[in-house]
C-alpha cells in the first residue's frame, strides 16, 4: 500500500510547486505592466521596495488562490527578488555563512560553507531564467554576455566577484561562479581567530607595510589572497595616494585617497580593449605613492616591477603559485609574456631588486586557509634568486574530520630589512624571530 501512495504524495508536491511558480510568473507580469518606470527611477531602494510590496500584496488579493500566510509571504518575497534582485540567488546572497556560489546550469546549484561544498535546494526555472539573472548582473557594470562574448567577469554591489560562461562554451547551460566578499570584509582579528596566521606574523607584515616594502601575495584559487591583500592594505597610511588596478573591482580599501581603475574588454567589433598593462602605464602618470594590482596575470608584471624599482615602494600584488619559489618562477614567465627578449639574469635581477617579501596563502585539506610562508627575497647569487623563510606553517597530519593540522614555526632568521623598518619607526621585540613553534592548530 505504501508503494502505491508514495508517488501520489510526491506528484502532489510537484503540482503545488508548479502552481506556485505559475502564480508567481503571472503576478510578476502584472506588476511589470503596472509599474510607472519614470516614478520608479525617482524612489530610493528601501522606499521603492516597500511601495512595490504593497502593490504585489494587492495583486495577490486579486488572484483566486488558496495560499496560506507563509506561502503568500514567500510569494511576495520571490516576486520582489525577481523584480529588483537576482531571483532565486537572493536567498543564497542573504546567507553570510556562504563563501562561494556555483551555478552549474539552472537545476544544479552548489555552495561552499565552512570550506565544504554542498548542493543547494535553490533552482532556476530554465536556462532562459538563469540568463536573465546573468544579464542583470553584468549590465549593471556596463558589460555584456552573449554568443559573441560568451565569457564575462563582473562584480556585485557588495564587491563579490562573478564569473559567467554561457552556451555554446558551457554545454549544460549557463554557469555562474560567485566568490563572496561581503559588505564586511574579514579583518585581522578574524584571521587571528581563525588561526590563519599568528600575532608575530601580523607584527612583521604591519611593519613591512609601514616601511614600504614591496610584497607579492601568492596562492592557489580560493586560498584567500584577496582577503589577505585587503587586510594588509589596512596598514597603509591615510596620507598615501593609492591607485588600484583590477580586472573586476573587488578590493575594499578603507583609506580616503584611493583611485580605482578597472580593465575593459573589447566591444562587439573587437575594439576598445584596455588591458592591465595600459592601466599600469597610465597610473605612473597619476603620481601614486603606492600601486596595488589585484592580480598579475601577464605582461603588466614587467611594468609593475619597474614601478617598484623606480620610486613606488610599498606596492602590492597577487599571483597564482603554490610556493614562494613558484611565485618567483611565475613572475619570470609573466615578464616573458610582455613580448620582450630579456636575458634570464636581467629578468631575475629586476625581480630580486623589486620584491622584498613573498607571502604565501594556501587552502589546505578540509577547508582551512593558512598563511603558510612569509619569505624574504635577499637578492642574487650568480644566476639564482636567494630567498629565506622567516615564518612558515608545517603540516603534521589530518584530524578525524579530514582537516589539516600542523604548526606555525619561527625559523630563527632575522630579516635583513629590519633597518628599513626601524627607520620607519617600527621596532619589533628581539624575541619575535626566536626559533620556536609559535602556534599549533
Amino acid at each position: 500500500m505504501t508503494k502505491l501512495t508514495q508517488p501520489t504524495t510526491s506528484l502532489s508536491q510537484q503540482d503545488k510547486e508548479a502552481e506556485f511558480e505559475t502564480i508567481k510568473r503571472r503576478i510578476h507580469t502584472k506588476l511589470v505592466d503596472k509599474l510607472d518606470l519614470s516614478r520608479v527611477g525617482e524612489l530610493e531602494g528601501d522606499v521603492l521596495r516597500r511601495e512595490i510590496r504593497l502593490v504585489v500584496e494587492h495583486l495577490c488579493d486579486t488572484e483566486d488562490t488558496f495560499l496560506n500566510r507563509n506561502e503568500r509571504d514567500r510569494l511576495v518575497e520571490e516576486v520582489l527578488d525577481e523584480t529588483f534582485g537576482l531571483g532565486p540567488m537572493e536567498l543564497l546572497l542573504k546567507d553570510p555563512s556562504i563563501s562561494e556560489i556555483m551555478v552549474n546550469g539552472p537545476k544544479n546549484v552548489y555552495v561552499e560553507k565552512s570550506g565544504k561544498l554542498v548542493k543547494s535546494s535553490v533552482v532556476f526555472r530554465d536556462n532562459k531564467h538563469l540568463m536573465q539573472i546573468i544579464d542583470r548582473i553584468v549590465s549593471r557594470i556596463g558589460r555584456r554576455v552573449d554568443e559573441v562574448c560568451p565569457m564575462v567577469d563582473a562584480r556585485l554591489p557588495d564587491g563579490s566577484r562573478v564569473n559567467a560562461i554561457i552556451p555554446p562554451l558551457a554545454l549544460d547551460g549557463p554557469s555562474v561562479t560567485i566568490r563572496r566578499f561581503g559588505s564586511n570584509p574579514l579583518k585581522l582579528e578574524d584571521l587571528l581567530n581563525y588561526k590563519s596566521l599568528t600575532p608575530e606574523m601580523v607584527m612583521l607584515l604591519e611593519g613591512a607595510m609601514k616601511a614600504k616594502l614591496n610584497i607579492v601575495i601568492s596562492g592557489g584559487t580560493g586560498s584567500g589572497k584577496t582577503t589577505l591583500l585587503n587586510t594588509l592594505s589596512g596598514f597603509i597610511s591615510n596620507d598615501d595616494r593609492i591607485v588600484t588596478i583590477e580586472d573586476a573591482a573587488e578590493l575594499q580599501l578603507q583609506q580616503d585617497h584611493v583611485v580605482r581603475l578597472e580593465t575593459r574588454p573589447p566591444n562587439i567589433e573587437g575594439k576598445g580593449k584596455i588591458s592591465a598593462t595600459d592601466l599600469v602605464k597610465n597610473c605612473l602618470r597619476m603620481r601614486p605613492d603606492r600601486i596595488i594590482i589585484g592580480e598579475c596575470r601577464g605582461g603588466e608584471t614587467l611594468d609593475m616591477l619597474q614601478a617598484m624599482n623606480t620610486g613606488h615602494e610599498g606596492s602590492l600584488t597577487t599571483c597564482h603559485a603554490n610556493t614562494p619559489r613558484d611565485a618567483i618562477s611565475r613572475l619570470e614567465t609573466m615578464i616573458m609574456m610582455a613580448g620582450f627578449e630579456m636575458p634570464i639574469k636581467a629578468m631575475r635581477t629586476q625581480i630580486a631588486s623589486a620584491v622584498d617579501l613573498v607571502v604565501q596563502a594556501n587552502r589546505l585539506q578540509g577547508g582551512p586557509r593558512k598563511t603558510t610562508h612569509i619569505t624574504e627575497v635577499l637578492g642574487m647569487e650568480q644566476d639564482t634568486i636567494v630567498m629565506q623563510d622567516i615564518f612558515r606553517w608545517d603540516q603534521t597530519g589530518v584530524d578525524e574530520n579530514g582537516r589539516a593540522i600542523g604548526k606555525f614555526i619561527s625559523t630563527g632568521i632575522r630579516p635583513t630589512f629590519m633597518d628599513r623598518m626601524e627607520q620607519a619607526g617600527v621596532r619589533l621585540p628581539a624575541s619575535t624571530f626566536r626559533e620556536r613553534i609559535m602556534l599549533e592548530d
